[in-house]
């Protein structure tokens, strides 16, 4: 798996017009899944990004987790990560998961996030084709594959 983490002082996903998720202040979390990915990444993945410090303490140290800091979260399926630029000028998505593998994946690691989280988590709709809105604060973007844990 792999994971853009943007900590944002606004997000939201818009689908057909409706904003289907919407944040104030947390992360943005732009999943990508391929087909080696198991339980043990999703579990993984999701307790690292729970625990990052990267929001501000009260003396502007990227300190806090999202948990201590008490903010949200919106994740948001994108197979693009897994794109291989080796040949060519056409991205390929080989790597990705298809729809079979990804959509349960997905659906747990969003239920994984919750749990660690201990509150309701955002999401987009898999597949649709979404507008994704943000105001990155700091900026802060970190990228996080679970095939690179060591």
């Amino acid at each position: 798996m792999r994971a853009i983490i943007q900590r944002v002082s606004k997000a939201s996903v818009t689908v057909d017009g409706e904003v289907i998720s919407k944040i104030d202040n947390g992360l943005l979390i732009l999943l990508g899944i391929e087909d080696a990915d198991e339980q043990d990444d999703l579990e993984w993945l999701s307790r690292k990004i729970v625990n990052l410090r990267i929001f501000n303490d009260s003396e502007g140290v990227m300190n806090q987790s999202l948990m201590e800091h008490g903010g949200n979260a919106i994740v948001v399926s994108q197979f693009t990560l897994h794109a291989s630029t080796k040949k060519g000028n056409r991205p390929s998505y080989i790597k990705a998961a298809k729809p079979t593998v990804a959509i349960p994946l997905y659906e747990r690691f969003v239920s994984q996030m919750e749990q660690d989280l201990g509150q309701k988590v955002g999401t987009g709709i898999f597949g649709a084709d979404m507008k994704v809105e943000l105001v990155n604060d700091g900026p802060v973007t970190i990228a996080i594959d679970t095939k690179n844990r060591e």
